[in-house]
């Protein structure tokens, strides 16, 4: 095979959809949350894990980028880690592969839990589809766009602790509302650096209803208030509120980025993703002195 033929092929292109530098976004809260509630590995775990590594985020960015196709032509971000400008014969590909991923990981994890976890479920592969697909598009309502984008990290980590059984202490939803204002904040950044191509593209997103530099600072607000949050919780929590510090360092010298400029953001974007394995490795740290507390 060429190496061109590589770079297009179909495993290759189904694997850049589901963005592998953010598998850890979305697995690492889940297993969190289920693992510091019942104290044990089991196969529900590995399952869980499994299924919120990788079949998730195929169904997420996937679906995103099949519906987004038109606007990602125009978007020279595309085509890479941060996307995958998908060829026109994969999109129903990658619609049929994320669908029959998923399937058995849900199945599964419909058997072993309650109700209540069955609507969280529920609520968040509905989040999954609803931000990209016709009919519905949240990530075109400004505003919901980034509350649907941050749903999709946060309730991983909901579903995790219901299916576990946790009890919802006010510390805890403390955790999730600081977990739930990083997300806003985050995709509300992402925004920033795409004003332009979705403005060509006729889509509507919370940076291009704002301006980049009011979301830019509607980011920077967002993570400070979850650092705020985080100082309310149980110890070690506000140890954790120092993470804010970098995000909104990253963010800082695009709080007056002008619209057409917004461009350059990308590289505050680049670090954005990096910083995220760091904080990762400090929330790592405090989770396993809360493990052994």
């Amino acid at each position: 095979m060429t190496a061109q033929a590589a770079a297009t092929s179909p495993l290759r292109q189904l694997l850049l959809a589901s963005r592998p530098v953010s598998w850890i976004n979305t697995a690492f809260p889940f297993a969190a949350a289920y693992l510091l509630t019942t104290r044990q590995v089991d196969v529900t775990l590995i399952v869980g894990t499994l299924f919120f590594l990788v079949p998730y985020n195929l169904a997420m960015y996937g679906i995103n980028d099949v519906f987004d196709y038109e606007s990602d032509l125009r978007n020279p971000r595309k085509g890479g880690a941060e996307g995958a400008l998908l060829d026109r014969s994969m999109h129903r590909r990658t619609l049929v592969a994320a669908v029959a991923l998923c399937v058995p990981f849900v199945v599964y994890l419909v058997v072993v839990g309650s109700p209540l976890s069955w609507l969280v479920l529920a609520l968040s592969l509905f989040a999954v589809a609803a931000y990209s697909v016709k009919g519905l598009r949240f990530k075109e309502v400004p505003f919901l766009d980034s509350a649907t984008s941050s749903f999709h990290f946060v309730s991983p980590a909901l579903y995790g602790l219901v299916l576990a059984g946790a009890v919802f202490t006010p510390g805890l939803w403390l955790v999730l509302v600081a977990f739930f204002l990083w997300g806003v904040g985050s995709h509300a950044f992402g925004a920033v650096q795409d004003v332009v191509p979705d403005r060509e593209g006729g889509i509507a997103s919370i940076a291009t209803v704002l301006g980049a530099a009011r979301t830019t600072q509607l980011a920077v607000t967002a993570w400070a208030l979850a650092g705020v949050a985080m100082l309310f919780t149980p110890w070690p929590g506000p140890l954790a509120a120092v993470l804010a510090i970098p995000y909104i360092a990253t963010a800082a010298p695009y709080l007056t980025v002008p619209d057409e400029g917004a461009s350059a953001a990308n590289r505050g974007w680049r670090r954005f993703l990096w910083i995220n394995y760091a904080c990762g490795f400090v929330v790592t740290m405090l989770l396993i002195w809360e493990w052994n507390a």
